[in-house]
């Protein structure tokens, strides 16, 4: 009996349409550039998570994942883009909250620094996590996406916190299927 994909017991929704995968992969690739922003993660560590998954067929070396982040349409690319199927987008769900959890007490402690700054309401660049996340993230925003040079540095900075809240949910359990739908649902409200 062939073993069934390693998240076909994770994600056990429907597959999402061609246009929804447009959107999908757009956000995908933002969470986990929040993730290596926040973490210093790199290539490796993802290639890594990748084989410790099973998935290496899917994110085999560098290549295919370059080939994956570049699917996402925001960012600058030289030439065409690679489609995002559904295998290499659930496959890219399961790394990006297999690092999260791996990560999930540093979220968890920018996240609670968050929260006490706003409870204080003091910004965040205030407590220096938060601000190293902040500008790398927006840095690495302006350097990776199309409209990185116009986009202000108020809508980064709420998108790199929106998003940071986001891996806490990701990080904890059921982290696949919460990430998966909440990438379908903004797929279709897009």
């Amino acid at each position: 009996m062939a073993a069934s994909p390693p998240w076909e017991e994770v994600v056990g929704v429907n597959a999402p349409t061609p246009a929804q995968l447009d959107n999908i992969k757009t956000q995908l690739d933002l969470v986990l550039l929040a993730l290596e922003c926040l973490a210093d993660i790199g290539s490796e560590a993802i290639l890594r998570t990748a084989q410790e998954l099973g998935l290496e067929s899917v994110v085999a070396d560098r290549v295919s994942l370059w080939r994956l982040r570049q699917s996402n349409p925001l960012r600058k690319s030289q030439g065409g883009r690679k489609k995002l199927d559904v295998d290499e987008a659930r496959s890219l769900v399961m790394i990006i909250c297999h690092l999260a959890k791996t990560h999930h007490e540093l979220i968890r402690r920018g996240v609670a620094l968050l929260e006490q700054l706003t409870e204080q309401n003091r910004p965040p660049h205030q407590a220096s996590m938060l601000g190293d996340f902040i500008d790398t993230f927006c840095n690495t925003y302006q350097e990776r996406m199309e409209d990185g040079d116009t986009t202000s540095a108020d809508l980064l900075t709420h998108l790199a916190l929106k998003l940071l809240i986001d891996l806490l949910f990701y990080s904890g359990p059921n982290g696949h299927r919460r990430l998966w739908l909440a990438l379908l649902d903004r797929s279709v409200s897009r």
